[in-house]
């Protein structure tokens, strides 16, 4: 795909690896919409990215907010040919003393959200007779797991199969889905769970260039799930 003038969803952009897919897409062409919960951070990130990134300050997992943003924003003549699924909720702890609302809130953010952005932006991409390319933001949590992790995994095993099965039925219609699975990303996204950045993990910037490698394959090329890890992890 050429990216040049293409419309982009990205979740969770106000920070960390969202931020890092808003600019690379911007700084290629692209127009995108991010999407997260904090409009600083959001107004922020579109002063240093100018008018190609607009801020969309609303709760993903809010599943009537954003379908009326979906209907009050995009047409059969301006709709999105890329959706990054990327908004992320974790917290590691013993099954036995694993809150209910921070269950729950993995479920509706990790999961939930995904799938109600993608049913939305898919009749109009269904309709666009260029390609499109929604891609789903797994995790290495997705096909591994450890003790502490169970209900982010579930979340992550999840998204795997969601993938999995949109990718054949999608295919079909132009419509590329991916599932990037990253390891450890030097982000503060894990910092609730205990687990601080560290040099050695995966950089946004890094995983954002994966991103765009992916995105820009050729329109008969399909990479349906692509695991990313850092090459010298800390021991």
């Amino acid at each position: 795909m050429n990216l040049q003038s293409k419309i982009a969803v990205v979740t969770g952009a106000s920070r960390g690896a969202g931020a890092a897919f808003s600019e690379v897409l911007v700084n290629k062409g692209a127009k995108v919409y991010g999407l997260a919960r904090n409009e600083k951070a959001l107004k922020a990130l579109q002063s240093k990215l100018g008018e190609n990134f607009v801020p969309v300050a609303l709760d993903v997992s809010a599943e009537e907010i954003l379908k009326n943003w979906v209907k009050n924003t995009f047409s059969p003549t301006h709709s999105p040919q890329i959706l990054i699924n990327n908004a992320g909720a974790s917290q590691f702890a013993p099954v036995d003393g694993l809150a209910s609302e921070d269950w729950q809130k993995m479920i509706n953010v990790n999961l939930n959200a995904v799938h109600y952005l993608t049913s939305a932006l898919t009749p109009l991409m269904k309709k666009d007779e260029n390609s499109s390319h929604i891609v789903n933001i797994g995790s290495i949590l997705g096909k591994t797991s450890g003790s502490k992790k169970s209900a982010y995994s579930a979340t992550k095993f999840a998204i795997q199969g969601y993938s999995e099965a949109l990718f054949k039925e999608l295919r079909g219609f132009n419509i590329k889905v991916t599932c990037l699975n990253p390891g450890s990303i030097a982000t503060g996204f894990f910092e609730s769970s205990g687990i601080s950045a560290n040099e050695s993990m995966l950089h946004p910037e890094e995983l954002a260039q994966v991103l765009i490698n992916v995105l820009e394959t050729p329109d008969n090329v399909l990479i349906d799930e692509l695991t990313v890890r850092p090459l010298r992890p800390v021991q």
